[in-house]
């Protein structure tokens, strides 16, 4: 048992110092930004997520758009609701932040070598990323669910919460979600940082000589057209997510998916889209401005800057 940690250890040295380019390199850099910025961005969201997560699993209840739910949700339970599941999201997406971005920055000249098509290369990088993204945020997205929408976990912090929850279900219960967590992850990873990588990339284009001038505006614009694109393509899975977390014996995966699409056809997918684009355009637009910012103090290039 002794050997496992010093072998993990040195199997990690490895990898971070493996020689790729140092512009795309395996850096503990891209861990650190990506982690301070998904941990602020979901953070300072989490209001907009209870109504949202609200919202998918009570439809009947929350029908008449974002300002009416958080309306009936403030009154009903008081504004400190809105701040349920806090501690989870920020440790969760911290961690996965860290994973994510920095296996994304790993993985991209790995790819490149043998995927000529650098978009492509790109698109597999963050496939990856984003299914073992994917798994670390299982338990901390099962246990903010929870809080979210179950009345026994309301009063829970991130600690106590998994402990019940372990208790209840189970460690490997946690995990059930994967399915569903990956079906919201991977297209959000691939939408996101791909499409910021692309569309910094061709502004820096346009800009030949004021790069310096122009990257605040050439980050902004990036990370908008992403987190659009973040949100239409994981919306279906983010609803996937909430119906199998939010406390019942929702059954498989496939169960879940038959389940929402006999309550409401193909749009039922779609529930809490209007709550989700402020919610999911406010945290990348300030993820990837953030991302940008903490890379640059830490030495790193703006992205699509190289």
């Amino acid at each position: 048992m002794k050997l496992f940690p010093h072998v993990s250890y040195q199997l990690i040295l490895l990898i971070l110092n493996a020689s790729f380019p140092k512009s795309y390199g395996a850096d503990y850099r891209y861990f650190v930004a990506g982690g301070a910025c998904a941990a602020y961005s979901h953070g300072v969201t989490t209001p907009i997520d209870v109504i949202k997560t609200k919202m998918q699993a009570d439809p009947k209840e929350y029908d008449k758009g974002i300002l009416d739910a958080a309306s009936k949700i403030v009154k009903a339970d008081g504004p400190g609701v809105l701040l349920g599941g806090l501690g989870p999201t920020v440790v969760g997406y911290g961690v996965e932040g860290a994973a994510k971005f920095g296996i994304y920055e790993i993985l991209k000249p790995v790819f490149s070598k043998y995927i000529q098509e650098k978009s492509l290369a790109f698109l597999m990088a963050s496939i990856t990323a984003g299914a073992v993204a994917a798994l670390i945020l299982c338990p901390a997205e099962s246990v903010r669910i929870k809080v979210v929408t179950d009345k026994d976990y309301a009063d829970k912090s991130f600690l106590s919460g998994l402990v019940k929850t372990i208790k209840e279900d189970g460690f490997l219960d946690m995990f059930g979600g994967f399915p569903a967590m990956i079906a919201k992850q991977v297209p959000y990873t691939m939408a996101k940082q791909v499409s910021f990588d692309i569309v910094a990339t061709f502004l820096y284009s346009l800009f030949k000589g004021s790069e310096q001038e122009m990257k605040w505006i050439v980050s902004v614009a990036a990370a908008a057209v992403a987190s659009v694109l973040a949100c239409i393509f994981s919306q279906p899975g983010d609803m996937i997510l909430t119906e199998t977390y939010k406390g019942t014996n929702a059954g498989s995966f496939s169960q879940v998916c038959s389940n929402i699409m006999e309550r409401g056809g193909f749009a039922e997918f779609f529930v809490g889209t209007q709550a989700r684009l402020v919610h999911v355009g406010g945290i990348i637009t300030q993820q990837l401005v953030v991302y940008d910012i903490v890379k640059q103090l830490l030495g790193l290039p703006a992205t699509g800057s190289h």
